[in-house]
């Protein structure tokens, strides 16, 4: 019988330790405040039309002197894609020096046909917090393309480009950074 009863108190005292405990402790913390992001920006009221002279060259300050010009390797593909981005998004964009912290960094990578068109988005990082970003992106790659032939460039035809968010839910192609 004594062993019962010592069961049953250790039993009670560790209930009673239990409750007390869980009653300090819900007392005692709060939950942190979470960011408050903004909300993201509507889509363009009109699909952006690009004439077939602009389609295969970025134009604009950054861009190749010459309406010809070809990228001779990937780096510089990269890049006149970046500014086509920048160009064809510019409610969308920013060229100023990335803010920090950065709401979100999306990466894509793009996988083009022969002509430049996109063939397929792969996702590289989704954002922990500001998933949303991710569409943006995607939606800003499909909106700049064509990029211009890359069947002068080594296969595999695809190149990754990473997107700085700021909090105003624009982004900068990290290749312009």
């Amino acid at each position: 019988m004594s062993c019962m009863v010592e069961r049953s108190t250790v039993k009670r005292s560790v209930e009673r330790f239990m409750v007390l405990a869980s009653v300090a402790l819900i007392a005692g913390c709060t939950l942190p405040s979470l960011p408050r992001w903004p909300a993201p920006p509507p889509p363009p009221s009109a699909p952006v039309v690009v004439p077939p002279a602009a389609a295969t060259v970025p134009t604009g300050p950054a861009a190749p002197a010459s309406a010809s010009a070809r990228a001779r390797s990937w780096n510089e593909y990269r890049m006149q894609a970046a500014r086509r981005m920048v160009q064809l998004n510019p409610t969308r964009t920013y060229m100023s020096t990335p803010p920090e912290p950065l709401m979100a960094i999306p990466v894509l990578e793009v996988e083009l046909n022969a002509d430049g068109s996109v063939a397929n988005i792969r996702v590289e990082r989704v954002p922990r917090e500001v998933t949303d970003t991710v569409q943006v992106a995607i939606d800003a790659v499909r909106r700049s393309a064509p990029y211009g032939s890359v069947a002068h460039l080594p296969k595999p035809w695809k190149f990754t480009e990473v997107f700085l968010f700021d909090y105003e839910w624009r982004f900068k192609p990290r290749s312009l950074d």
